[in-house]
């Protein structure tokens, strides 16, 4: 190749090879992320949304958190959060049931909710993106989750703190059938913020 040796070509190459291997053996040889469970009583999963022109909220009161994380090793970490949709408390019981209606949540048919992610990267100073996927009555999405994540000694344990907060469009999984696809009265945009208090389990 002109202006470029084939010497410095394999010189290059060596180079970029010593490269990723060190940086696999580094991944690992990291230790594995600690395991984490919910804290239910300490947790909090809430969702918001604009009815009638009016804003609403709303909270699941079952759910489980499995965690793995690690700022070391984040290759590893992994969220996996389940919500028992029959759960959802609006504090009116009339709106509740029809939530739980088969045009909306349909929870005879579709009992939960799951988030899974597939990768987790830093954004700084505690702040991460977990990527992953996001079902609701049996529809699956790609999502992006900003969240918080600290870790805190209590009594002698590490309990994690996993915060976060993101935007749904409603529609995009369904829920909203014959009359409630419409948005006049119910927005598409549904706001959804939790809380979680977690439990070492090593």
């Amino acid at each position: 190749m002109p202006g470029y040796s084939r010497a410095a070509f394999r010189a290059g190459a060596f180079v970029t090879m010593m490269f990723c291997t060190c940086a696999a053996f580094a991944a690992a040889a990291a230790p594995p992320p600690p395991h984490f469970v919910l804290e239910p009583s300490k947790s909090l999963l809430r969702f918001s949304f604009v009815q009638a022109g009016a804003s609403n909220t709303g909270r699941f009161g079952k759910y489980t958190a499995d965690v793995l994380f690690s700022n070391d090793n984040l290759a590893a970490s992994k969220i996996d959060v389940s919500i028992d949709i029959a759960s959802l408390d609006t504090g009116d019981k009339e709106r509740d049931d029809t939530l739980k209606g088969a045009d909306l949540f349909d929870v005879k048919k579709f009992p939960a909710a799951r988030f899974v992610s597939s990768k987790i990267v830093s954004s700084g100073a505690g702040r991460y993106e977990a990527q992953g996927k996001l079902t609701i009555r049996n529809v699956t999405k790609d999502i992006r989750l900003p969240i918080t994540w600290q870790t805190k000694n209590e009594g002698g344990k590490t309990y994690g703190y996993l915060t976060g907060r993101s935007s749904l469009k409603r529609l995009e999984y369904g829920v909203g059938q014959a009359d409630w696809k419409s948005t006049e009265w119910v927005k598409d945009d549904v706001v959804v913020t939790f809380s979680l208090k977690l439990v070492p389990t090593g």
